[in-house]
Parts: structure tokens; C-alpha cells; sequence
């Protein structure tokens, strides 16, 4: 049973520490890790690295997790990315081992470590270049060829490896390469570099370092040093498990952790790959890391979704040995079970056509009751102004339609939802034809009823024009056409993929008087159109809302239908 109360999901990695727990060797004790490298914004693929390890720390009794940041390449990191990692990690619940760590703690013990290999003989300088190592390092039929500074001797290695230190040294001069097996037949093996030269100011450790050490050498020592018992990881990492491992095991450390892999996420219709996704927020193909149409998770907060959401998503789709690409209709059902649970309703007219109540007094308001939640009583209920002039939205109505249309006509009924039948009378044009205002009557005895011997079948939402406020609304929807665009980029760019009806902005919206006081972040179900949020650059003076999901999953059809 979990701590919070809820039944965790069972997954081969829970049955490996259960079995660790049951053999009673190592005492009680689980320690996880998240170490996220600062380079960028955390996507959905982190989220689920995240509810596993901090899953875990909240599920067993003796349980913790730390949040480790792998912070060895000073060039691509910074404080801000710092700053936002530990904001999504709160965000979505949860709370890690105080202090946060940072590789950059351990730097001086990895390099004693780094020194005790050297006068181990199993590391040496090399001096190749990048290009020279990757010709040398062989194929996965070919052994590797050794380099010559594989012959320099304990005193040389050491000396040399100081004046790195002490910056006597251009950036790719040299490198600290294990010494292991130019022929194994795993490429990780043969002699990887463990640290290369690189003068660039770090955001913790300033300039006092101008060598920094590689991910293979630093991530296995940095979790023996914090004692994790449980270092998990995705797929990629499994063939860099024996280095993992002999890293450990020649340093003359003795606690070693248990490193397991499990498959990173793929989800439909997006890139998860850091590199890519920088490459949309340099290149302005969005508007930065939380834009609303990124797979981060910034910019699925900013969207809209809810941590539970999230975390449920990340149950739902549970951890595996098999790489599998998830569909974006799982992630998108999540949150709209969230809302539809939790979200208050409200209406919002996205394309603003003025009706006239003909017969209804000109000064005359009334404050009609509406639920604010139609399953939660415990939200109470909301006032909506009713008024001689309405907005509904274009598309509710037609001059002319069939009898399956079920909104409004010329001539016909409908309901306005929580208010009056109205029946239309007149069409208003402008010289160029175009519909500016309906002419139409109410029927004061409908109130909340049909009349008697009368079927209204069809309701439509509504605002009072003078009461209602003025709305930029912006809709959003995937950002990649294709489900899978990481295949399609291989032979195209990046920009060739990208759905050009991603974002679509509609300015002079109209929402009910109850959205106008919402803070940012708060989240509405717009009766008949969707889920929203109020966007983090709204003010009461420019109200901004995100569309976070539409009622139902349009894609699902769209995606069913046969290439022409």
C-alpha cells in the first residue's frame, strides 16, 4: 500500500525491490535518484522518470529520493533551467532529499578517484582529436586501435592530467581516457573518455574548474556517493551498464548501487529529444520552453493539465522492458477526466454573432442561476446576466440547414442553455452580405422549461453582450502532423513537420462575468467547447486562455480516415 493511501501499480522494478527488501542483506533502506542535466526544460518522458523514482520514495516505508542535477557541461547550462527543474518537480507533488545535489559537489572526489585510476594504470592522457578517437574506436565487427598516449607512463599521465587541471591546456587538447579494451565487443568498453577539457564558467562551480568529467564516469560515482541503492534508467543506458559497474568497482568505493533500465516514453506526435526541442524554441518555431504546444511540462501546465493528470498518464502507461510510442489520445483522455471532474463551467462565445431580443425590455437584466458544476454540488452556483442583447456563436447558426441541424435557423427555436426559448426572426446583413445581427424573440414562459406541446431539441451557450469581457482565446493542437515526426526528420527538417493550425489566436471572444476575476492557472470547462485555462500572461485589463483539450478526441476521427 502506498503512503498516500493508493494502491501502487506493480511493474518488474518494484518486484526487483521487493525482493531486494525480502532477502534482508542490505537492511531496509531504498534511496532513488532523479539527475536531470540542466540543459533545458523537462518534458512528459521526464514526468515518468519522475512518478517512477519518487513514486517508489513515497510508496516503501524507508524510502527517499534525491533530486541530483548532472550539471558537467557548463556550456549548454544554466541557473534558469535549474530554477524550472525544481518548479516541475514541485509542481507535480513531489518532494526530494533536501539539500538538491549537484554532480559539481563531487567534483574534487571524482578527481582523487580520476588520480587513483591514473596510479592504477587504468587511465591515460590522449591527445587524438575527436575525429582521430571516433576512427580508432572500431565497428561492432572490428576491434578498436589503441592510442599512442595508451603507452605514456603512470608519472606522465599524472603530470599531464594536473596541467589540465591548472588550464595549461586548449579546449580538446587532450582527454582522460579509461584504460579497458580497444577489442571489446561493447563499444562502451574501449577506453571511453572520462574527462575533457573545457574553459567555460560554470553556474555553481564558477571558474574554478576547466576539466570537467564525462556522464559514464560521474553518474555512477555521484550515486555511490549519495548510497542510491536503485539507479534507474532508461533503455539506452543498458549497454553502458558494465561501465557503470566497472567505474564502481576500480575506484576503490565501496557502496554500489543496482542500476536498472526500464523504456523511455514516445508519445505520439512529438519529439522528446532535448536537442530537437531546442532547436523549436532557437529557431522561434514556438514561443519558448512552456509554450503550450510543447511536450514539456512546463508547457503542459501552462496549457492546462493538472499534475494528478499527469501523474495518472504516467500510471496508466507503466514501466516496461519494450519500447512502445504511446498515443496522444491517452494523455489528452487524462485530463479530461480531470476537468470534467473538477473544472467549473462557464461560457465563452468564440465567434461573437449579436442577437437582439426584440421583445425583451431594453433596460432590463436579470441574474439567472446556473450550477457551476453539474455533479458537484459543493461549488454552488454561478449568476449569469441576461439582457436585451446577446452573443452566440457563428457557427450555432444557419439562414438555412437540415433538420439534423439542431441549433438555430431562420424561423426556428432554440434553447440558450440555463436561460429562454428564442425563436429567429430576422437576419441583419451588411452591404457585403455578410450576417451581423439576428433579429429574434423570447419566450418568457420557457424559463427553464420547454413549452407545453413544443420540442426545442437544440441548446446553445450564450453572454449577455454588456456584461460579458472581452477575450483573447487561443487555441491550441498538436504541434507535429505526423504521429511519429522523429522518423520523417531523419531525411527532413524539423520546421517541415510542424501542423500549421497548432495555434490558432481568436481575439474578441466573450466570456461570462464568473471567468473575469480567475487567477492565472485557473481552469473552466467552456460549456459545448472545451477545456480552458487562464493563460500566465493574463491580466484583468487583457484576459489570455489557453484551450487545454477539446471535448472530445477530433484527431481520433481525423487519423481513422483513409489516404486519398
Amino acid at each position: 500500500m502506498s503512503m498516500s493511501g493508493k494502491t501502487p501499480t506493480a511493474n518488474f522494478i518494484r518486484h526487483i525491490i521487493d525482493k531486494y527488501l525480502d532477502s534482508g542483506k542490505h537492511g531496509d533502506r531504498i534511496t532513488t535518484r532523479f539527475p536531470p542535466e540542466p540543459n533545458g526544460y523537462l518534458h512528459i518522458g521526464h514526468a515518468k522518470s519522475i512518478c517512477l523514482n519518487f513514486g517508489i520514495a513515497e510508496d516503501y516505508s524507508n524510502a527517499s529520493c534525491n533530486l541530483r542535477f548532472d550539471d558537467t557541461n557548463p556550456s549548454k547550462e544554466n541557473v534558469d533551467f535549474v530554477d524550472a527543474i525544481m518548479e516541475d518537480v514541485r509542481w507535480l507533488g513531489y518532494q526530494w532529499n533536501e539539500p538538491a545535489r549537484y554532480t559539481s559537489n563531487y567534483f574534487e572526489q571524482l578527481y582523487e578517484f580520476a588520480v587513483h585510476l591514473i596510479k592504477q594504470n587504468k587511465a591515460y592522457i590522449c591527445s587524438l582529436s575527436a575525429e582521430q578517437m571516433r576512427l580508432n574506436r572500431g565497428t561492432l565487427t572490428e576491434a578498436g586501435t589503441n592510442s599512442p598516449g595508451r603507452n605514456r607512463t603512470v608519472e606522465e599521465n599524472l603530470a599531464l592530467f594536473s596541467a589540465m587541471r591548472n588550464g595549461k591546456f586548449k579546449d580538446g587538447e587532450h582527454v582522460l581516457r579509461a584504460k579497458i579494451d580497444m577489442a571489446s565487443p561493447n563499444i562502451n568498453l574501449r577506453d571511453p573518455v572520462l574527462y575533457r577539457i573545457m574553459h567555460h564558467q560554470h553556474h555553481q562551480t564558477k571558474d574554478t574548474w576547466c576539466i570537467y568529467p564525462m556522464y559514464d564516469y560521474s553518474h555512477p560515482l555521484a550515486d555511490a556517493l549519495e548510497e542510491i541503492t536503485h539507479s534507474l534508467c532508461t533503455l539506452e543506458f543498458e549497454d553502458h551498464r558494465p561501465l557503470y559497474d566497472w567505474v564502481i568497482d576500480n575506484v576503490g568505493i565501496t557502496h554500489h548501487p543496482r542500476q536498472i533500465e526500464f523504456a523511455r516514453l514516445a508519445l505520439e506526435h512529438t519529439v522528446m529529444s532535448k536537442r530537437k526541442l531546442n532547436e523549436l524554441v532557437t529557431q522561434q518555431y514556438v514561443n519558448g520552453w512552456d509554450d503550450p504546444r510543447m511536450p514539456t511540462i512546463a508547457g503542459l501546465r501552462r496549457r492546462g493539465y493538472t499534475p494528478e493528470s499527469i501523474r495518472d498518464f504516467c500510471d496508466r502507461i507503466g514501466i516496461t522492458k519494450v519500447d512502445t510510442v504511446i498515443e496522444m489520445g491517452v494523455l489528452e483522455n487524462c485530463i479530461r477526466e480531470d476537468l470534467d471532474s473538477n473544472a467549473p463551467r462557464a461560457m465563452c462565445v468564440l465567434k461573437p454573432l449579436r442577437v437582439l431580443l426584440e421583445n425583451y425590455p431594453t433596460d432590463k437584466v436579470e441574474q439567472l442561476n446556473a450550477s457551476r458544476h453539474p455533479k458537484n454540488a459543493a461549488m454552488g452556483t454561478r449568476k449569469l446576466p441576461f439582457s436585451r442583447e446577446l452573443f452566440i456563436d457563428q457557427d450555432d447558426f444557419r439562414e438555412q440547414a437540415s433538420k439534423k441541424y439542431k441549433r438555430l435557423v431562420t424561423g426556428g427555436e432554440v434553447r440558450l442553455r440555463n436561460a429562454y426559448v428564442i425563436k429567429c426572426e430576422q437576419v441583419i446583413k451588411d452591404e457585403n452580405g455578410n450576417i451581423i445581427e439576428l433579429r429574434c424573440r423570447y419566450d418568457e414562459n420557457t424559463l427553464g422549461k420547454n413549452p407545453e406541446g413544443r420540442k426545442v431539441k437544440g441548446v446553445i451557450h450564450w453572454v449577455s453582450a454588456n456584461h460579458s469581457v472581452k477575450a483573447q482565446v487561443k487555441l491550441y493542437d498538436r504541434l507535429f502532423l505526423d504521429t511519429d515526426p522523429n522518423i520523417i526528420n531523419q531525411k527532413g527538417k524539423l520546421k517541415d513537420q510542424l501542423n500549421p493550425s497548432s495555434l490558432q489566436v481568436l481575439e474578441n471572444c466573450y466570456v461570462e462575468p464568473s471567468v473575469a476575476n480567475a487567477k492565472q492557472g485557473d481552469r473552466f470547462q467552456f460549456e459545448r467547447e472545451g477545456y480552458f485555462c487562464i493563460d500566465k500572461d493574463s491580466s484583468p485589463d487583457a484576459l489570455i486562455i489557453n484551450r487545454t483539450v477539446t471535448l472530445r478526441d477530433t484527431w481520433a476521427k481525423i487519423e481513422q480516415k483513409p489516404i486519398s
